[in-house]
């Protein structure tokens, strides 16, 4: 009988969407009650599968499944090809749910609340009609030299603002950006241009400092080093980690240095 499951937590990876479920990588520490003198457990990282079905109820987007907690029910599987697996364990997922955010739900009351309390309890007719009625002795009894003063300040503030010249905005071509690139890029390429080894495809780097690459490039936009390949094939001769990295994320294009070839 097969083995389940249950995680809890928010992905920690884009949403990978495929033909007919989407795809999304969690990661949960070890468990606590290890017996002495085994080495302290890390965070193991996960892949998720879920048909779309079942992930559109949950009103979940690419955005949201970020920040949401979710909890995951399902069977884990170790037969998915690394390209789709990124994660040591792959999870197929049987339930899905957002898990609602206490601290929200606790505030919304207490201001909800807050604010029933500030309103008190609604005017009677009675007290209405008083105010109404000294607002319009107010009004009435206010000088009219009053509220000509002001209609010619109100004038003149705005004679002064139109006749006030406006400053042209001068945009700078050289205040655009080019985009970051890490340390000894020597060129961007496609990333579909890059053609991968067969004895790469073979290996599965480790899915730790894979994960870590994948953090560091949230947090910075870039890869944190350039893949080399050969210049003229485009044959990737090192970096397949951050060649997974850059698929994970979806990079259209990667930053590379060729490799060097000795001359005799």
């Amino acid at each position: 009988m097969p083995h389940k499951i249950t995680l809890t937590g928010s992905a920690t990876g884009p949403l990978r969407e495929y033909d007919r479920y989407v795809a999304f990588d969690m990661r949960e520490k070890g468990s606590p009650a290890a017996p002495k003198g085994l080495k302290k457990s890390t965070f193991i990282s996960y892949t998720v599968f879920v048909a779309k079905k079942a992930f559109n109820k949950t009103g979940l987007t690419k955005k949201s499944i970020m920040h949401e907690k979710i909890l995951i029910q399902g069977e884990p599987t170790l037969d998915i090809p690394i390209d789709e697996c990124p994660g040591e364990i792959g999870v197929i997922c049987f339930q899905i749910t957002v898990i609602p955010n206490k601290n929200d739900k606790e505030g919304n009351d207490s201001k909800n609340k807050k604010e029933a309390k500030q309103e008190g309890p609604a005017p009677s007719q009675e007290q209405k009609n008083v105010e109404s009625t000294k607002q319009e002795e107010k009004q009435e009894s206010a000088p009219q030299s009053v509220a000509k003063e002001k209609k010619k300040e109100a004038e003149k503030v705005e004679l002064e603002a139109s006749q006030t010249p406006v400053p042209e905005q001068k945009v700078s071509s050289q205040n655009k950006q080019k985009p970051i690139q890490p340390k000894g890029t020597k060129d961007v390429v496609s990333f579909d241009d890059i053609i991968v080894p067969e004895a790469f495809l073979k290996t599965r780097p480790n899915p730790v400092k894979t994960e870590e690459v994948i953090e560091f490039v949230k947090r910075t936009g870039h890869l944190d080093k350039p893949l080399t390949i050969e210049k003229e094939t485009k044959v990737l001769k090192d970096g397949y980690r951050r060649y997974i990295v850059a698929k994970t994320v979806k990079m259209d294009k990667v930053p590379v240095v060729y490799e060097c070839k000795n001359k005799l």
